[in-house]
């Protein structure tokens, strides 16, 4: 089950559709861009982890959080920058990345989420260092051309979380399939006022539309937690994307 930070990513995408064009007719056709997703993470002690992350951010038990964040060293990739504070300590950085210190912020929900998700990759800049959830792999020349082509933006992007998702032709699970989803990339269309919160509207790349649970289609370009060995285990060292609202 894909977690809810990633179904607040589309409706946030979706809610700014109106800049998007809208067809009275299906959308024009596409070449379909190829995924391979990501794989868990084959390392015990990095589950482990992952586990106590999820139970902790679940109590938002922050003494237990910050053993299972570095002391020193955490950073932040923000606006293709990397800061490093070393200052403060690793948990009162992450604290102020997810907006943990606001008791309307959903970072620890967002930090309860990314630990539902056993993939993780590397990332440029931090040697060591494993990001999750991964993205998938695909080939970076080919998804420009698609944008380009399509005149779209890659936030109006997802993929499908695995395979032979049903595309229905209309938002509920006994409506005829459409087509089964390969692994690519497809077009999330603004939504209807008839589309219920918990379906999401695509162009699949023939052109047709069609309708996928909310959480079986992931956008690219979420906010990743990081996580470094220290001290001979995993701990939380890192952090990609905007931040909360402090």
């Amino acid at each position: 089950m894909r977690s809810p930070r990633f179904i607040a990513a589309i409706a946030a995408v979706l809610t700014i559709a109106a800049s998007t064009p809208t067809y009275a007719a299906p959308p024009p056709a596409y070449r379909p861009v190829a995924i391979t997703l990501p794989a868990p993470v084959p390392d015990e002690a990095f589950e482990a982890l992952r586990k106590e992350v999820g139970e902790a951010a679940q109590r938002k038990d922050r003494a237990a959080m910050a053993k299972l964040t570095v002391a020193r060293g955490f950073f932040w990739l923000r606006d293709n920058r990397m800061v490093v504070d070393k200052r403060k300590s690793g948990f009162d950085v992450l604290a102020a990345a997810l907006g943990l210190n606001n008791k309307d912020s959903a970072g620890w929900e967002i930090l309860a989420s990314t630990t539902e998700d056993p993939t993780a990759s590397p990332t440029p800049g931090r040697a060591g260092a494993l990001c999750a959830p991964a993205e998938p792999a695909y080939d970076r020349k080919a998804f420009a051309d698609l944008l380009a082509a399509t005149n779209s933006d890659i936030s109006e992007w997802g993929y499908p979380v695995s395979t032979e998702i049903a595309a229905h032709a209309a938002p509920q699970s006994g409506a005829p399939v459409v087509e089964k989803l390969g692994l690519y990339f497809v077009r999330m269309m603004p939504e209807t006022a008839s589309t219920p919160p918990s379906w999401l509207r695509i162009a699949i790349p023939s052109g047709q539309i069609g309708y996928v649970s909310v959480d079986s289609v992931a956008p690219i370009g979420n906010d990743q937690i990081c996580y470094v060995k220290d001290g001979g285990g995993w701990k939380i060292g890192g952090y990609i994307g905007d931040g909360e609202p402090q």
